[in-house]
């Protein structure tokens, strides 16, 4: 019978992924864990404290600092199937997991499949031929040489990347390599993971190419794999269950979709939700049982991209079908410093991320050029942030690891304001009530080009009063909207006035909120 040994990449919840190796080892499988180098030791610490009395739980030798796109994700999972290896010498079949990933069937299931199928299932397309890559680089992935991270160095990353197209550095791809591409997750049986590793040790020119390729973990077991074995015996698919968004973005799964997942043609799933206890609890226990009839219906991607695109008919910005749940997570707390001079909440901004420790970002959904993390592209527009403006939230909280942000909006982004305000989460508002002088009014003008330096003085006269207007109707509409924790502070009023509502708003101690009231340009002697 078929005896799996899961190669599980993880870099933070403990507690989930000590129940998870209980869970997989419970029915008679393995597990080797790679914890990232990057988290700390005192929680690599407490896992390896609990499992250490499971004989069938071992860790890769030696811990790395995984980034995304980097060598280092398949320096890790070399690492921990090393590991499995030589720990599991039963072991027939080799799994790729992450923190993210639940099964979706019974052991008992799996280990059928596994049994009547004996195959390698990695997904594995032709590099260059396909479309496995729908935006971005494609032969500069590979012919170039990449030493830095993308998404951290982004400058750097293009500058030494241009600099080698300038130069004519282009290197050539090993002759007797045929490259593919695919989903990072597979199961492999054992002699094929035994072949991979012979090679590793026989041809360290191919290691040192793809060593400084980007994205590796999309290439380097695909290709290997292709190369080491009968076509005949890989099935070029993935047992692990994902759907992606329009931007490249994994979608999330909750406790409402147990019966889709099921129904799914695959052993395992990703990317289930954090909070979905219950949808975790389900599976667990569905893992354990003896059951091995499924009714497959495989229509989990299909009816996403059906509902995707209906959902919003006749609102706007109306909650998709099968984004019902698309919540920013009712522990959560997000925090709108809301203003019409930007350059005062951009000074309040700073401050309160010093004075409270927390989070923050400029006018992310009113200025295309404020800087946010990668988001697959999610980020790109404001267009595409507005759209998706709970989805762009919560990945932000994802990628920061924390449960309260700041962000700034400019008074005209009712509807924003009020999306947020209904969410589950819970939501305040900061309005800094602004005075404008008539230069400040002209240099608005000027900055959204209404105006010019040549604009007649007459032209300006009348657009004055016309933009107060509109400022003063920007603050109506948000009056009138009705918005409960929502805080007013005024640009003219002294600090200790405006620290009592600043106080209230960040909930922090009264010398906080005055060094936050002392902002410049929020007050001045």
């Amino acid at each position: 019978m078929a005896k799996i040994a899961f190669i599980l990449l993880c870099h933070k919840d403990p507690e989930a992924i000590i129940l998870q190796a209980r869970r997989l080892t419970a029915t008679g499988d393995y597990i080797s864990i790679h914890f990232d180098a990057r988290a700390g030791n005192d929680k690599f610490n407490q896992i390896t404290a609990a499992l250490a009395d499971n004989p069938s739980v071992t860790f890769a030798r030696k811990r790395v600092k995984c980034g995304w796109g980097e060598w280092s994700l398949v320096q890790a999972t070399l690492g921990a199937v090393e590991a499995a290896v030589a720990a599991f010498p039963d072991a027939t079949h080799f799994y790729m997991l992450s923190g993210d990933c639940n099964s979706i069937k019974s052991a008992a299931y799996a280990h059928d499949f596994l049994d009547a199928n004996d195959k390698d299932y990695i997904e594995s397309f032709d590099f260059f031929a396909s479309d496995w890559i729908k935006t971005g680089m494609r032969g500069e992935r590979l012919v170039y040489r990449h030493f830095v991270n993308e998404r951290k160095h982004k400058r750097l990353f293009y500058a030494l990347m241009n600099l080698q197209k300038r130069l004519g550095l282009e290197r050539a791809i090993p002759e007797d390599m045929q490259i593919m591409i695919g989903s990072q997750w597979w199961c492999l049986r054992r002699s094929t993971i035994e072949k991979i590793l012979a090679f590793c040790q026989d041809r360290p020119d191919v290691l040192r190419f793809f060593r400084t390729t980007w994205i590796p973990d999309e290439t380097f077991f695909q290709t290997l794999v292709n190369h080491l074995v009968a076509l005949r015996e890989i099935e070029s698919r993935t047992l692990t269950f994902l759907m992606f968004t329009d931007y490249g973005m994994p979608v999330t799964l909750y406790n409402d979709h147990y019966d889709l997942l099921l129904s799914q043609d695959f052993l395992f799933a990703r990317k289930i939700s954090p909070e979905s206890a219950e949808l975790k609890e389900r599976l667990g226990q569905l893992w354990a049982s003896d059951r091995r009839e499924f009714a497959i219906s495989g229509e989990g991607r299909t009816l996403y991209k059906f509902l995707a695109g209906r959902g919003r008919i006749g609102r706007r910005f109306a909650p998709r079908f099968w984004e019902s749940e698309s919540t920013l997570g009712q522990e959560r707390e997000l925090l709108m410093v809301v203003c019409k001079k930007w350059h005062v909440a951009k000074r309040l901004l700073e401050t309160a991320k010093r004075v409270t420790r927390t989070r923050g970002l400029e006018y992310m959904f009113d200025e295309a050029s404020c800087e946010i993390p990668h988001l697959g592209g999610l980020e790109r527009t404001l267009e595409k942030r507005n759209r998706h403006r709970r989805a762009v939230m919560r990945l932000l909280f994802d990628f920061y690891g924390v449960d309260r942000l700041i962000i700034c909006l400019d008074p005209n982004n009712v509807d924003l304001m009020r999306d947020f305000m209904n969410d589950q989460s819970s939501a305040r508002i900061l309005e800094i009530q602004c005075t404008f002088t008539d230069d400040y009014l002209i240099g608005h003008a000027q900055r959204v080009g209404l105006a010019h330096d040549g604009t007649p003085d007459g032209v300006v006269e009348h657009l004055l009063p016309t933009l107060r207007h509109e400022f003063d109707y920007e603050a109506t509409r948000i009056r009138e909207a009705g918005f409960s924790n929502h805080w007013r502070v005024r640009e003219d009023r002294e600090p200790g006035e405006n620290a009592v509502a600043i106080a209230e708003f960040f909930g922090c101690d009264m010398d906080a909120a005055r060094e936050i009231a002392e902002t410049p340009h929020l007050y001045s002697d």
